[in-house]
């Protein structure tokens, strides 16, 4: 070969071996492998479910376990009476240590005290002349289940029944209640019908009511006539009940809409529920049994579980090479939940990089659940180098 060719071929590889090596790396691929959500470990979880009726239950703040039976509408009986209750307190509020409105009790009110209770209803005695605080009414309304007292305060709040039964219609299309038709005060009437899902749907809205739930989550209470009168919910004041209502009759069955706190991951929550048409033996104590089993069944399975572990992969770093390095959760994230229950993880990637080294942090790992946000940071499991000197000579421009 000619001298000059022999010079001018160095001369070409010399400036091809600066132009590689001066050449624009390009950046690692970065592949996510870590799910968009993650099913917590353990046995999958089902509630104990009755097995008659309808039922549903939730966790505040954790989420919906779902719900069982037909989900149509049916008769709920004095459970009724949470809207009677939440459509007063929503009309004359009241703060703690507060007694509200009083109402003197005529004697037209003793006649129809005594009509109810020849009908065989649930009532409270009231005396002529007697003055009964709008708190006092709300005991006697939630706790004995008084369907004259539910009468009483349909006409102090509206004028009449009907008007006050129009704002019960009216308040449950606002809170989504689709399922529901009120058409007595009190739940006397089978015609007032409603589902699981949609009371529970009322419950969220009353619990949030500091006087609602601290009246349901009163085993007993004096009343200036009749003196203690206990709750017909006899869940509450043990294992965390803390409300809401029982109703029964014949047409009904057994029903209840409860509630009851748990604790899981250090924080304080809320098994919220309601099952309708028990009728294996007295229909409230029904109820209680099959209500109990299933809110004992959830509150025993939520719990602080792993979500993802340190040291998980969670996205793979690749060159133009084809050489890979994996990127893994530095410490664990957690949250509250039962077996099964799938939890969206949020992966958060830094800036592109051409070449990465062991530790080196690429972004975030995050849950947001019930324990609030948990992250970890995910980082380089190894050293990643930018393509080699041959990559480069063969893709140069």
């Amino acid at each position: 070969m000619p001298l000059i060719a022999v010079v001018l071929l160095v001369v070409l590889v010399a400036a091809a071996l600066v132009r590689a090596e001066t050449k624009t790396m390009p950046y690692l691929a970065v592949h996510r492998v870590v799910p968009k959500a993650i099913e917590l470990p353990g046995k999958a979880f089902k509630p104990a479910w009755p097995s008659e009726g309808q039922a549903t239950v939730g966790v505040e703040g954790v989420g919906s376990l779902g719900s069982t039976g037909d989900q149509e509408p049916v008769p709920i009986a004095s459970v009724a009476k949470v809207m009677t209750a939440y459509l007063t307190l929503k009309q004359f509020p009241l703060e703690p240590g507060e007694e509200g409105f009083r109402v003197r009790i005529s004697q037209a009110q003793v006649n129809e005290e005594r009509e109810r209770v020849a009908l065989d209803q649930s009532t409270v005695a009231v005396r002529k002349g007697e003055t009964l605080s709008e708190r006092q009414l709300l005991e006697a309304l939630m706790l004995p289940s008084a369907n004259n007292i539910a009468a009483l305060l349909a006409v102090h709040n509206a004028g009449s029944s009907e008007a006050f039964v129009a704002q019960m219609n009216a308040t449950a299309k606002e809170l989504g209640m689709s399922q529901t038709t009120y058409t007595d005060p009190s739940g006397f009437e089978e015609t007032t019908v409603s589902t699981a899902r949609d009371q529970v749907k009322l419950a969220r809205a009353a619990m949030a009511d500091p006087t609602f739930a601290e009246i349901v989550a009163k085993p007993s209470t004096r009343l200036p006539v009749v003196g203690t009168v206990l709750n017909y919910n006899g869940l509450v004041g043990h294992d965390g009940y803390v409300g809401i209502k029982t109703g029964s009759d014949e047409a009904a069955g057994g029903c209840l809409l409860f509630a009851k706190r748990m604790t899981a991951g250090g924080k304080t929550f809320t098994v919220l529920g309601a099952i309708f048409g028990q009728r294996d033996g007295e229909l409230v104590s029904a109820a209680l049994v099959g209500a109990d089993a299933l809110a004992s069944s959830v509150a025993d399975a939520v719990k602080s579980r792993l979500v993802v572990p340190a040291g998980t992969t969670v996205m793979v770093l690749e060159n133009a090479d084809g050489d890979k390095v994996k990127v893994k959760t530095k410490r664990p994230l957690r949250e509250v939940g039962w077996p099964g229950k799938k939890t969206v993880v949020h992966l958060s990637i830094g800036k592109a990089r051409r070449s990465a080294d062991g530790g080196e942090r690429w972004g975030t790992l995050m849950v947001r659940g019930a324990s609030g946000v948990e992250r970890t940071p995910v980082v380089a499991a190894g050293s990643l180098g930018e393509p080699s000197l041959g990559w480069r000579l063969q893709h140069l421009p």
